[in-house]
């Protein structure tokens, strides 16, 4: 995962909405129709930051019946979060060194 495509999942993570969906749907498959009876936004606001989701790959459509419903893809989550983690090991590495130098001066 380049940071090209992470600036997308950030931006899409930064809005709280999308952030309360995706938790939702963390709890399970949902239609935009039933993550509104959950959360205080209206089926169309959520039909709109559904398909911001689905842009970036955190979320993936697929039908039961007549009735669309949303899963979160756990594969770009958890690509997200080891770049997270890479990006917080270089700063610990770094933050270590330069405590190490500055207890030798």
């Amino acid at each position: 995962m380049t940071t090209s495509t992470l600036v997308p999942v950030f931006a899409a993570l930064g809005d709280e909405t999308r952030w309360s969906i995706l938790a939702a749907l963390g709890e399970g498959d949902a239609s935009a129709s039933a993550l509104a009876g959950r959360l205080p936004v209206t089926r169309q606001a959520i039909a709109k930051h559904l398909s911001v989701l689905q842009e970036v790959g955190l979320v993936e459509p697929f039908r039961v019946g007549r009735e669309l419903r949303y899963r979160v893809i756990g594969s770009q989550l958890s690509d997200t979060a080891r770049r997270l983690d890479r990006v917080g090991a270089e700063w610990d590495h770094r933050l270590a060194e330069i405590k190490r130098i500055a207890e030798h001066l």
